[in-house]
């Protein structure tokens, strides 16, 4: 059950959402997760403001899953969401943040997992 949820500073074309659906549903397997039950999200054309800048190219990326995973695994998405949002949308690495949230208790479907 993970989520990525992302803010950009940038506007993102229909083809961009599309390429980064696809890189994202492959590095969700980093952290032991299939992409069956992954869900994404944008919020383009964010305001971000690093050490009181505002940056033109940036992004605030927070994956949220069901569970926990390895220190290296979180090291590795990290990596890994950093070079998908370089190669897709040109925002350097240095002004990419991520956060992660395990879950303990996670709704779908009208149940609790």
């Amino acid at each position: 059950m993970p989520f990525i949820d992302s803010k950009v500073t940038i506007s993102l074309a229909p083809e961009q959402k599309d390429e980064l659906k696809i890189q994202l549903g492959r590095a969700i397997s980093l952290l032991g997760k299939p992409e069956s039950f992954l869900m994404i999200g944008f919020d383009d054309n964010y305001d971000l403001y690093m050490g009181g800048t505002k940056l033109d190219m940036g992004a605030y990326i927070a994956v949220s899953m069901f569970g926990n995973s390895s220190s290296s695994a979180y090291e590795n998405m990290t990596a890994e969401l950093c070079r998908i949002f370089e190669d897709v949308l040109n925002i350097p690495p240095k002004n990419i943040y991520i956060t992660y949230s395990p879950i303990e208790h996670w709704g779908w479907s009208g149940h609790n997992l």
